[in-house]
């Protein structure tokens, strides 16, 4: 094992048992539960945004699981990219994130760097059987981020035609 490759471990072992964003929120905004059925990994993942409409920003997030130090690792990591950012800046992050699950390993040095120490998961795409494990949390990001932006739209008032 290279010395690169040591590095990624510790940071996927260091997340594994230091889980960032670990816990629940009192009130979120939007919520996603997300179950790995091949292996049995589970996670919650919980948001609250902020009032802005034009640039709805991550003010509070939250994960609760169980499951492998890959799961668990990647849930810590997304926590620490996304929580503060704007929404429009963790949707790209995602993206990123699961281009690079496709990527087979093989994934360009400068998208990597947008993922920070979550790069270190990298080595996870040569294992089509691990993939989900790396993407669990990513994919509860999406679905509480979804939910919670639809609570937040302006809605229309059926009976008086006004927006609220």
């Amino acid at each position: 094992m290279d010395s690169l490759e040591a590095l990624y471990q510790q940071v996927i072992l260091d997340h594994a048992r230091e889980r960032h964003g670990f816990g629940v929120l009192a009130e979120p905004q939007g919520e996603s539960f997300q179950v790995n059925p091949t292996c049995g990994d589970q996670a919650t993942v919980q948001v609250r945004l902020t009032a802005s409409e034009d640039d709805p920003r991550i003010a509070e997030l939250a994960w609760d699981g169980v499951g492998c130090s890959i799961s668990q690792a990647s849930l810590s990591l997304m926590h620490d990219l996304t929580a503060g950012g704007s929404v429009a800046e963790a949707e790209l992050l995602a993206d990123t994130f699961r281009e690079m699950m496709r990527s087979r390993g093989d994934f360009p040095e400068e998208k990597a760097d947008l993922l920070e120490d979550a790069s270190a998961l990298v080595g996870v795409a040569r294992y089509p059987a691990r993939i989900k494990c790396a993407l669990l949390g990513w994919m509860g990001l999406r679905g509480a981020l979804s939910e919670a932006l639809l609570k937040s739209a302006p809605h229309i008032d059926e009976t008086t035609k006004e927006i609220r």
